[in-house]
């Protein structure tokens, strides 16, 4: 073949292809399938943060952010399939909002070289920077939120749950299972009984039989690590056996307008943990009625603003754009690749006065990583139903985890993935 008619058809090609933003960082979304009502909310507040930087500010550094979506259903095999499509469009950074797909990915992003953040899923043990070089799942993890549902509990107690009973009602899943054995140690620590009840994921509607459980062994305390329709189905049954709705506590994903609403009054007094603020009384939500809501170009009109999910999206948006521009001073280029923001997330500091010139304040807790520490200081906080007013209410300050159980854990668990894996510890 004619070499020189070659590069001129390649040439053409190039020239036909539409351009790529600078940065590209795809939005693995679920919009359609049993958690949609959750994943859509969340993936509106991720876009339309980008949305607000490239609008107000040109981008990032002076680089527009491409955000394709694609298609996951919360399916794993989809969510694979959507990684493997977008990669090579240039994608810097992948957050999937899905447990069973970050599993998935773990291996995927350490061999290609891409940024896997994780913000309050996915694997707990992703903290230990040692060996997921490529994962970061700051501001707090799941077994973070276990230990600071059980502090919680402790204060409620006088310090001492010495001889109580606490059921974890769980999504029978990857993700579901995450905080078993986190509660198990805290247990052992702390004298409580724990009974551990799953709820499969197309049973999740029909709870009867867990409730009937739950009302028959009278748990002092009920936690939930659900998603989705099996969170509605829960607090409607915890209604109808009236178990009371004060005693009753879900993890961040269980902790939303979703899953409240469908209740009514019934809800009131559900509380679940938090790792942001709630409600719109941030100055960020100015701007975002400024240069996105009101020019037309919020993600689906804007419906969902400021929502727990809305704002949880908005927040891991947040954190990537802190590590971008982190990266970008520390590479001093611009158009960043992905192994430069693994170096920006690594030396990311956002403190309390930078969340407030982002139009934040309060709104998270400091986040600070390191090489070793890809999860930052996972601390958390309680938020309350109040039917109402049909808002959700912070109740507590942000909490610690208890590092003395946890750390162990984590570099337990790390250490049997790295064997596996046959990947060497870095950062020594």
């Amino acid at each position: 073949m004619n070499f020189r008619l070659t590069a001129l058809a390649a040439a053409a090609m190039m020239a036909a292809a539409p351009a790529l933003a600078d940065l590209v960082v795809p939005n693995l979304s679920y919009r359609t399938g049993p958690y949609a009502a959750n994943g859509t909310q969340y993936a509106d507040g991720f876009n339309d943060y980008f949305t607000l930087l490239n609008e107000r500010d040109g981008g990032i550094g002076g680089e527009r952010i491409q955000v394709p979506e694609c298609e996951t259903a919360y399916n794993t095999e989809k969510g694979v399939e959507c990684y493997e499509s977008t990669k090579g469009s240039g994608a810097i950074v992948y957050n999937p909002l899905s447990t069973g797909i970050t599993y998935q990915l773990i291996p995927k992003v350490s061999a290609d070289g891409i940024v896997l953040y994780t913000p309050g899923y996915g694997r707990t043990s992703a903290k230990n920077g040692k060996v997921f070089e490529w994962v970061f799942n700051a501001p707090a993890n799941y077994w973070d939120g276990a230990s600071v549902a059980i502090k919680y509990l402790l204060d409620q107690n006088g310090g001492s749950l010495e001889g109580k009973k606490i059921a974890l009602l769980y999504h029978n899943s990857a993700y579901g299972k995450e905080p078993i054995r986190t509660l198990q140690e805290l247990a052992e620590k702390h004298g409580y009984t724990l009974t551990e009840i799953p709820v499969d994921a197309a049973a999740g509607q029909e709870q009867k039989s867990q409730w009937l459980q739950i009302r028959r062994e009278q748990p002092d305390y009920v936690i939930m690590w659900g998603w989705g329709v099996m969170n509605q189905a829960a607090i409607q049954e915890a209604a109808n056996v009236r178990y009371p709705m004060e005693q009753f506590i879900g993890i961040w994903w269980s902790g939303s307008e979703p899953d409240v609403l469908p209740a009514g009054a019934a809800a009131n007094g559900y509380k679940a943990l938090a790792f942001h603020g709630v409600g719109q009384d941030y100055p960020i939500y100015d701007e975002l009625q400024e240069h996105v809501i009101a020019p037309g170009k919020a993600s689906q009109g804007g419906q969902h603003v400021g929502t727990v999910l809305y704002s949880r999206g908005m927040y891991a948006a947040l954190v990537i754009s802190e590590a971008i521009r982190k990266a970008q001073e520390l590479s001093g280029t611009a158009a960043i690749s992905a192994a430069q923001l693994r170096d920006g997330f690594e030396a990311l500091d956002i403190t309390p006065e930078r969340l407030a010139e982002l139009g934040l304040p309060d709104f998270g807790p400091p986040i600070t990583m390191s090489c070793e520490n890809h999860g930052g200081s996972g601390m958390a906080r309680v938020q309350q139903w109040d039917a109402s007013a049909g808002k959700w209410n912070l109740i507590t300050e942000f909490t610690e985890p208890d590092q003395e159980v946890l750390q162990p854990l984590i570099e337990e668990d790390s250490a049997a993935y790295a064997a596996e894996a046959g990947v060497t510890p870095r950062c020594s």
